[in-house]
């Protein structure tokens, strides 16, 4: 009996990486898997092949699995509807949506281009909004769906050079916990994973120093997608029980994210103005505030 017996699940950019990773354990937990994935490279730049979702889907099939493939992208609604189709068409269901797929386009803020930006919030942040209003009120309808959606560090704690996929990232954090709070008497869960990967993706990283090279060297031996996808895989399952919350799997560990709460305040009777503030309110709240360290200062340990 596999978790997910019985279950069917949508994973979007299933074609490599992490998502290739969670349709096969999906497969394997007793899912019946819509493996989706453009097909294209790591900027989203070129047309695409049907090649790696179909190639993920007959792995499951060779194995004894049930899958089909789609080689559209999560960026287009009208895709994304004909996704959720294919699934009830071909398995009669659909019961979880795990959307890793994604593009970068990284450089510094003040040289990026428009399209770079809207490239990355299209695919990441549009096309989260895509699979789950894509869904939603068919989840709603029969009681039962999951979303696992995915953050990064480079929202939560921020790296340089990732303005837009730091700003699509944090806004799918938004979105999963409006959709966590409004599904949950519908049993409609939502739950983000900000993944430690070595993938593709990662493989674009520039290393320029040092420091920079043993980093990427930690990602690529100690952290796999494969751990990644048996968290993905877990929250799918309603045994697991868990909605609204902000996870990392970073190789062996599984980290649990705080979300933003007040940390201190201060108050002056009188009001104020720009001197007093200044002058007083925030030297004191100085002590609490949170520096800005890149994703490496907040976890600078080898992954266990």
């Amino acid at each position: 009996m596999g978790v997910l017996d019985g279950k069917v699940v949508l994973v979007t950019g299933g074609g490599r990486g992490i998502g290739r990773e969670c349709a096969l354990l999906a497969a394997k937990a007793g899912a019946k898997v819509l493996v989706n994935d453009l097909g294209a490279g790591v900027s989203g730049a070129d047309e695409g092949s049907d090649g790696p979702a179909e190639e993920t889907a007959a792995d499951i099939r060779a194995a004894g699995g049930e899958a089909v493939s789609n080689s559209e992208s999560v960026s287009s609604m009208a895709a994304v509807k004909g996704m959720v189709e294919q699934a009830l068409d071909t398995f009669g269901g659909l019961h979880a949506i795990i959307n890793p797929a994604g593009i970068l386009r990284d450089g510094m803020f003040h040289k990026m281009p428009d399209e770079d930006w809207d490239a990355v919030i299209e695919v990441h942040l549009r096309g989260a909004y895509n699979v789950t209003r894509a869904s939603i009120e068919h989840f709603r309808k029969q009681e039962d769906g999951a979303y696992v959606l995915f953050t990064s560090t480079s929202g939560l704690i921020g790296n340089i050079g990732q303005a837009n996929y730091a700003a699509a990232k944090l806004g799918v954090m938004g979105l999963s916990r409006i959709i966590a709070m409004e599904g949950a008497a519908k049993n409609v869960r939502s739950n983000i994973i900000a993944p430690f990967a070595w993938t593709r993706m990662i493989a674009t990283i520039p290393v320029k120093d040092e420091a920079s090279a043993a980093r990427v060297e930690r990602m690529k031996n100690g952290m796999r997608a494969d751990q990644v996808a048996q968290l993905a895989v877990a929250l799918c399952a309603p045994a697991a029980q868990t909605n609204g919350q902000i996870f990392a799997v970073r190789g062996n560990e599984v980290v649990l994210f705080d979300q933003p709460r007040p940390v201190r305040s201060v108050a002056r009777l009188e009001g104020w103005t720009p001197e007093t503030l200044i002058e007083q309110a925030l030297p004191s709240m100085k002590a609490s505030y949170t520096d800005v360290g890149a994703t490496a200062s907040v976890f600078p340990y080898d992954p266990i």
